[in-house]
């Protein structure tokens, strides 16, 4: 229990001369993507070995002197390609794709003999990276939230305290006023990552203005779209960074409670949430009279069930209270009367994370990094058809092209880009006359895109753009609340439409009529979800109309990926009349006389292909 800030300074003090003791470090990746490959099987077996070997190793510091080796398990590296993923320290070596079998030799040779394996150590077009830095995944990058994510033990307040941890809260506050909290974070010009991009300070100052009490700290950790992963990762590699800037919105707000709203599909981040919470417990770092001072603060986790509506602030307040999650209309805002109907301070995850840095290093450091009206970093994952998926962090204002190409190392097989999708279902579609633009708030607000989130998901020529808009529709509806009509109705006849569209079956007028939809939910939707539910919808026909016609008046996919608008036909001379896929058929589309060659009634076929899987001849063909 640290009952003072000498304490707290004293520790830290002990946990670094401890942590500094460890001559090698080997943190093995622990998010769930490395977790998925077998990585805990692997930091298993290496801490079996340094045991059977009798090799000094630490898995966790203390403030006594420490072992001269230490295995940890790490939160996530971001190139999850190539997992499981292991980072020696303080060589910078990086090994991928590492299997258990790997471990005597990463025992003997590296924790033991201080040696690089090579033949673990990322290789690209004939060069070999030993470094993690020197990838070309990472060089772009400027990890500045994500900066002890992958570096540190995940589940250890004592390595977080020894690198500076809750260092900023301790001077928040001992050394600044509430006032100055919010100065500092307004002169930041930090906004929220959440997807809004809302001044983070405009709302701290709105919460501590008001007189009502009780009021509460609220983290949106619900993360609900499609391929997003980032407020995962810091949930599950830097959980205390995310509670010390709660703490910090805390003081600052004149909050004593906090609740932290996680999806429960996310159970690694909450046992590692629930670790971190129950080790600043006991350390004294939450709970009432912190540090000997009038400030007390509790926090809890409520796991949300994995409604994509729960993103939004009033329907997440909600969910807590144990009402069905649905948003209401505004005003009275969240900062008035959120949870409980009590003033509500609402960030999301990667916006606490970045709090204790901007208290520490100051607002005039944070903006030197990104444009002016959207400065600091931004944490992104990479997904689709792109050769370096993974979670990324790149400055504000990286344009999309240097995102794709350089971090991300293009199309994947060598294919030719086409589209990239940014914030999932509410964003919009950017196309190659986009890859100059600057990824930050108001560059892609003009653009008719979001940054949302964080997601992207990238695209080559092969993917219909028009079942692109279909998937994300069919999101979207099937996670419509249901309270307000333009969304509940409204995406539910745009989804019908680009289901006829992409069977086949579109009409004239119909793009006219998604449009005149789309315009009409983004109008009169109650929630900005609804709001937005429309724009892939709306972006895709801005930029690819061509491919809605096609499918339309030529019933045909120009990406040629949508199939029930391809033909699958019999080459006569090719067919032995065997009847293979006659009898394969279930529903009857194909006659023919043995001996003689079959043909296709495609007025019966449904594409199932199962013609083709049978043919021993190759006679049956499929056509775009």
């Amino acid at each position: 229990m640290l009952a003072n800030r000498e304490e707290l300074r004293k520790a830290r003090e002990l946990y670094r001369k401890s942590l500094d003791n460890e001559k090698i470090k080997v943190l093995v990746c622990a998010g769930t993507g490395c977790i998925a490959s077998g990585a805990i099987d692997i930091y298993e077996r290496l801490v079996d070995l340094v045991n059977e070997k009798k090799i000094p190793c630490a898995v966790r510091i203390t403030e006594e002197p420490g072992h001269p080796a230490g295995i940890k398990k790490c939160g996530c590296h971001g190139y999850c390609d190539i997992g499981p993923l292991i980072l020696v320290e303080p060589e910078g070596w990086l090994y991928t794709r590492v299997k258990v079998g790997d471990c005597e030799e990463i025992v003997e040779k590296t924790i033991a003999g201080k040696k690089l394996i090579d033949r673990l150590v990322y290789r690209k077009n004939g060069v070999s990276y030993p470094k993690r830095d020197e990838i070309p995944f990472y060089r772009k990058q400027t990890r500045v939230v994500l900066e002890q994510c992958g570096r540190i033990n995940a589940e250890s307040i004592a390595e977080y305290i020894a690198t500076g941890g809750y260092s900023a809260f301790e001077k928040a506050l001992f050394d600044m006023s509430r006032e100055q909290i919010i100065t500092e974070i307004s002169g930041s010009k930090l906004r929220g990552r959440g997807g809004a991009g809302f001044p983070a300070g405009t709302k701290w100052q709105q919460v501590s203005r008001q007189k009502e009490e009780p009021k509460y700290v609220v983290c949106n950790g619900d993360e609900g779209d499609p391929g997003a992963f980032m407020d995962q990762s810091v949930m599950e590699g830097i959980p205390h960074q995310m509670i010390e800037g709660m703490l910090i919105a805390g003081r600052a707000g004149g909050a004593s409670e906090g609740y932290i709203y996680v999806r429960a599909e996310y159970p690694m981040a909450v046992s590692r949430l629930r670790t971190a919470i129950a080790q600043a417990e006991e350390a004294g770092l939450l709970g009432a009279n912190i540090m000997g001072t009038d400030f007390s603060f509790n926090l809890q986790i409520y796991r949300g069930a994995g409604a994509f509506v729960c993103g939004e602030g009033s329907a997440l307040t909600a969910s807590i209270e144990g009402r069905r999650g649905m948003p209401r209309v505004k005003p009275p805002r969240t900062v008035e009367q959120g949870l409980f109907e009590k003033p509500t301070l609402l960030n999301n995850v990667e916006t606490f994370a970045n709090v204790p840095l901007i208290i520490n290093r100051g607002a005039s450091w944070y903006k030197t990094i990104g444009p002016e009206n959207s400065p600091g970093t931004k944490t992104f994952a990479l997904t689709g058809n792109i050769e370096n998926t993974g979670l990324i962090e790149v400055p504000m204002g990286m344009t999309l092209g240097e995102v794709i190409f350089d971090v991300g190392g293009g199309i994947r097989d060598g294919a030719e880009f086409k589209a990239v999708q940014t914030g999932g279902p509410s964003g919009g579609c950017l196309t190659r006359d986009d890859l100059e633009l600057p990824l930050d708030f108001d560059s892609l607000q003009k653009a008719g895109a979001i940054v949302g989130s964080g997601g992207l998901v990238v695209m080559d020529t092969h993917t219909c753009m028009v079942e692109i808009a279909r998937f994300f529709m069919h999101f979207t509806q099937h996670e419509s609340c249901g309270k307000c009509v333009p969304c509940r109705e409204g995406t539910r006849r745009m989804l019908e439409i680009l289901e006829r569209i992409t069977s086949g079956n579109g009409a004239d007028g119909d793009i006219e009529l998604l449009l005149e939809l789309a315009d009409t939910i983004s109008q009169t939707a109650l929630c900005g979800l609804g709001k937005t539910a429309a724009f892939p919808v709306m972006s895709t026909i801005k930029n690819f109309r061509s491919e809605y016609e096609a499918h339309i008046y030529e019933k045909r996919c120009p990406a040629g990926s949508c199939q029930k608008l391809k033909r699958i036909y019999i080459e006569a001379a090719e067919c032995k009349g065997c009847s293979k896929c006659s009898r394969a058929c279930p529903v009857g589309a194909i006659s023919g006389v043995n001996k003689q060659p079959f043909v296709i009634d495609e007025a019966k076929c449904i594409k199932c292909r199962a013609c083709i899987e049978t043919c021993s001849f190759s006679a049956v063909k499929e056509a775009s």
